[in-house]
């Protein structure tokens, strides 16, 4: 009877003990990584009061760090080399008295740093909206204790149930249609009161929303997508965070949130990072500004939020082997700490993709962010990628305004003459539209020939395109300019009451199925011809509405031709004898119709005509 009171005693000790430590993060770490430092955020109740100890071979305490609070500490280890997966104990002592401890794990990693590859301009990525996409689970519908707990498709800016399993169930059709990467909006712990489907309010850095699934079933997401040749890019906030974190009441430091008392909006001026005029008063609103009264801004200039979130992105590389990072409003942090995240996280993974969302239509100000630029300032961060917005307005008037002297195709051209401002335009992410703007067949004035001549661009100019789900069947926002939620809309055949289906083809269109069936031709002809992906571009200046470039290599070489008149056109091939001279013919890679390089050639009304030249 003893030992039973001696067993209760122990067990309701260990749980009250352990039950004071309220968080430990990162929720694990790894052997083997490049660098050896590691610091845990701890947070219980009085735990400044404490002083850890650790006993493991290969693990040692470096420093203790309190904050300004008496709930946290911030412990410095270092892992070495000779340090072997398993798990530890950290005690806290106080007056030389155990108080409580936590056990801890030190994985052993599934590859090498220099194995996680990221995309590359070989990759075609789809951009989805998890919520909106695929509801592969209906019991994640309702979920009890979330602040907003239940569904409602008839509000464009609830949630709608889209999840993880409805990704995992729709990697088939993704693989057919020729994706090679999927780029999935936040899909991490969003706990707000309303519009919090979207993902980028985040209140849990470490926790999947369960509207959306677990971390096993994103863990499934990841394998079962790389079994079939497609990437995981992992959509990542370095900026602002969601209201109602856990930490909002109790903050590790009274500078761990910027303007945590009076919620001073961002003034949105993201040229002062590289204006030589900017005023000191520009720049502080500017990074330390919150994007939204309900997104507090997190303060990279702080050493600890610093460390806390290139952790977390380490993290989460290592837990879904992933395949690359967006990272969302880049530009608005504190641009020497986007520099240090940066830079661990490529000095980590020398061989992996970062892509910056750096909104502006200069390109002066898009290729700063990037690798390799030379900038008068000196700086030099490690982004692999940026979205290239600058050629994305330029598509899309290079289309839709009438040809003029400095109007219509020739925009286009001129946009990627720009080129020479960026370190390596083979590595800027392209794209008609996303989730923050007006659908590409909106912005096209519901035109599908247009919509395919810009899609067919995209896949054959130099870059990494990026499709945005539902784009294959003709998606549209008209009548709704900006309205965010209309613009993420349900995609069809993603519920099993919906009466139209993509994936059967159920109640399409016939201009939705031939969109459809045209972009799966052209991704997978894509993916078969590495000209596109690594090929040198030539271009001719526009004439005639008509708009010519070469992709060529030492082994392929493809003429694209963009026609925007509404009738049959020809062109002379000696326009282009100095890189056509030797060649006999050409051959429609869609048709297989060949054409004689001594005649005209002949090329479709309102198109983008894709030949190879032999």
């Amino acid at each position: 009877m003893k030992k039973i009171y001696l067993v209760v005693f122990i067990c309701c000790f260990l749980l009250k003990a352990n039950a004071q430590i309220h968080h430990v993060e990162p929720l694990n770490w790894w052997v083997g990584l490049k660098n050896p430092n590691l610091q845990l955020l701890i947070h219980g109740e009085n735990i400044s009061d404490t002083q850890p100890i650790i006993n493991y071979s290969g693990v040692s305490i470096k420093k203790v760090n309190k904050a300004d609070s008496k709930n946290y500490l911030f412990l410095d280890l270092v892992i070495a080399k000779t340090a072997r997966a398993g798990s530890f104990t950290i005690k806290f002592k106080k007056a030389g008295k155990t108080v409580y401890h936590y056990n801890y794990s030190l994985l052993a990693k599934q590859q090498s740093s220099t194995q996680m590859r990221g995309f590359n301009s070989s990759d075609v990525i789809y951009l989805i909206t998890p919520d909106r996409f695929v509801n592969g689970d209906y019991s994640n519908d309702i979920v009890l204790g979330m602040k907003e707990a239940k569904i409602n498709r008839s509000f464009d800016g609830g949630r709608h149930g889209g999840d993880i399993r409805g990704m995992i169930n729709s990697l088939d059709y993704i693989a057919e249609m020729g994706f090679t990467a999927i780029w999935p909006t936040p899909v991490l712990e969003n706990n707000m009161s309303g519009y919090s489907y979207h993902g980028y309010a985040i209140t849990n850095h470490y926790k999947v929303d369960p509207r959306y699934g677990t971390l096993d079933d994103y863990k499934e997401l990841s394998t079962k997508a790389s079994q079939k040749g497609i990437k995981l890019i992992f959509d990542e906030v370095l900026n602002h965070t969601g209201y109602g974190y856990w930490w909002t009441e109790d903050l590790p430091f009274k500078n761990w949130l910027n303007y945590p008392d009076t919620k001073t909006s961002t003034n949105h001026r993201r040229t002062v990072n590289q204006d030589l005029y900017a005023s000191d008063y520009d720049k502080e609103f500017m990074k330390k500004g919150w994007f939204d009264r309900m997104m507090p801004d997190m303060n990279g200039e702080n050493p600890f939020m610093a460390n806390y979130l290139i952790q977390n992105t380490i993290w989460w590389i290592e837990t879904l082997q992933l395949g690359g990072i967006r990272q969302d409003t880049y530009g608005y942090s504190d641009k020497t700490f986007l520099k240090n995240w940066s830079c661990a996280i490529m000095d980590e993974y020398p061989n992996f993709s970062i892509v910056g969302e750096e909104w502006s239509l200069n390109p002066l100000i898009t290729s700063y962010w990037q690798r390799g630029k030379k900038n008068t300032d000196g700086y030099n961060g490690c982004l692999t990628s940026i979205m290239d917005f600058p050629l994305q307005e330029a598509l899309v008037k290079a289309l839709t305004e009438k040809e003029t002297w400095g109007r219509g195709l020739i925009v286009l051209y001129e946009a990627l003459a720009n080129d020479f401002v960026y370190a390596d335009p083979s590595n800027i992410l392209i794209m008609g539209d996303n989730h923050d703007m007006d659908r590409l067949f909106t912005q096209l004035n519901e035109d599908v020939e247009l919509t395919k001549m810009a899609l067919a661009y995209l896949l054959t100019t130099r870059g990494i395109p990026q499709i945005y789900y539902g784009t294959e069947v003709l998606m549209q926002n008209t009548g709704h300019h900006k309205v965010d939620g209309l613009i993420r809309s349900d995609f069809p055949g993603g519920w099993k009451e919906d009466s139209m289906s993509v994936f059967s083809e159920k109640g399409l269109s016939d201009a939705q199925k031939s969109t459809k069936v045209y972009l799966k031709q052209l991704l997978n002809w894509r993916k078969m011809n590495p000209v596109i992906s690594t090929g040198k571009t030539l271009h001719f200046a526009p004439f005639d509405g008509i708009y010519v470039y070469f992709r060529y290599d030492n082994k392929k070489m493809v003429m694209v031709v963009l026609n925007k008149n509404e009738k049959i056109s020809s062109i002379d091939p000696k326009h282009f004898n100095e890189i056509l001279k030797g060649k006999t013919y050409i051959q429609n890679i869609f048709s297989k119709e060949s054409q004689l390089l001594k005649n005209q050639i002949l090329v479709p009304a309102k198109s983008t005509t894709i030949f190879e030249i032999h």
